[in-house]
């Protein structure tokens, strides 16, 4: 029988979430039917909720969910009934990209992630017969319950609060795993991070449990900064207009050896490149706003500079979730002093509070 839930569901781009009773279908095979108590908010929600992505409404969406399995699609081994959940991207399995593990660059992603109903052509939600889609990210979590699949549910430790362990699933990975994985940052290396969210703070402290001696951070908004130092950073670079091409360099005169930008702002983008050491990496992470370009003199990557993409951080969440938490409790990744916790039915206020750089990572608890 279809579970009654409560979600916030978004009826118009740009607009509010408006919290509403739904019915959720039942797990297929494959699929986990999770009864939720934490999800963070990403940027990524924020992009959907204020620019046309393909994504139709009205929808749920959410895409760090955590909580506990009430029961299983057949098929489905690697979880059961009562085990404590992090929700991650969902992917195939089954096309090249899954098969070399890299599921991150799944051929199937936008089918399963941003598609609005389940692979069967099922709407995941409705609301008095009306279709209410979902399915995003293989979950939308924004809502008292879920459906995920086998592929995107990674059991997770007795001891992990489920309001610290929601941002594992996307933030905390799409950050530590570009610093770690796609970067490879080492003690020996200079690192940035342009932009001081919850995504580059993560990379932030991956620099620091690798050790390198020069981390920057630069933001917009001096509180974020603040707090960046607390973390570890050695500089902060307030974003006030000044040329930060040369801010860097005044940090490091031959240039930055690892930037992480989570901005996607051309201009920022483009002084980071310029900002590189030789053999310097950027790896740039943001979903950008339709229409946007990023102009550089290609003269800038001689010198063996490079402008890399990456996805969820280049990460496996059924490997990489547990082995960052591991870092987590080993006290080498403290991502504590960025959650704020908002309950779901706050859902607006906590948005507006991630936009303003009151709330660096905004966690909705389900009552």
């Amino acid at each position: 029988m279809p579970t009654s839930t409560r979600a916030a569901v978004l009826r118009q781009r740009g607009q509010p979430y408006s919290i509403e009773t739904v019915e959720l279908t039942d797990p297929g095979p494959g699929q986990v039917l999770v009864k939720l108590a934490a999800c963070g908010i990403c940027f990524t929600d924020v992009g959907v909720q204020r620019y046309e992505q393909g994504t139709p409404l009205p929808q749920v969406l959410g895409h760090e969910g955590a909580g506990t399995v009430l029961a299983v699609g057949a098929g489905v081994t690697n979880v059961a009934a009562g085990d404590r959940v992090v929700l991650s991207y969902a992917s195939c399995g089954a096309c090249p990209s899954c098969s070399h593990d890299h599921p991150q660059y799944c051929a199937n992603f936008m089918a399963l992630n941003y598609a609005g109903v389940l692979p069967d052509g099922r709407v995941p939600f409705t609301q008095a017969g009306q279709p209410i889609y979902g399915g995003f990210f293989g979950q939308s979590s924004f809502a008292d319950h879920a459906i995920a699949y086998a592929r995107n549910t990674v059991k997770l430790a007795d001891d992990v609060p489920f309001a610290l362990a929601a941002p594992f699933g996307c933030g905390l990975q799409t950050g530590a795993g570009t610093a770690y994985n796609t970067l490879n940052v080492q003690a020996d290396q200079a690192f940035a991070v342009m932009g001081a969210g919850s995504v580059g703070l993560a990379a932030l402290l991956a620099a620091v449990d690798r050790g390198c001696h020069t981390i920057i951070a630069v933001d917009r908004v001096a509180e974020r900064l603040d707090l960046a130092r607390k973390l570890g950073a050695t500089h902060t670079i307030l974003a006030d207009g000044r040329d930060l091409m040369l801010a860097l360099r005044e940090v490091v005169a031959t240039g930055i050896d690892r930037i992480v930008d989570t901005t996607g702002a051309s201009a920022v983008i483009r002084a980071g490149l310029e900002a590189l050491a030789s053999r310097g990496e950027l790896a740039m992470l943001a979903v950008t706003a339709p229409g946007t370009e990023i102009t550089f003199n290609p003269n800038t990557l001689l010198g063996g500079r490079s402008l890399l993409g990456a996805v969820e951080g280049d990460a496996d969440p059924q490997s990489f979730i547990p082995w960052l938490i591991d870092r987590h409790r080993a006290g080498r990744f403290n991502h504590a002093p960025l959650v704020t916790e908002y309950p779901l039915a706050a859902i607006n206020e906590a948005v507006a509070d991630m936009a303003s750089g009151k709330a660096v990572k905004p966690v909705l608890v389900m009552e």
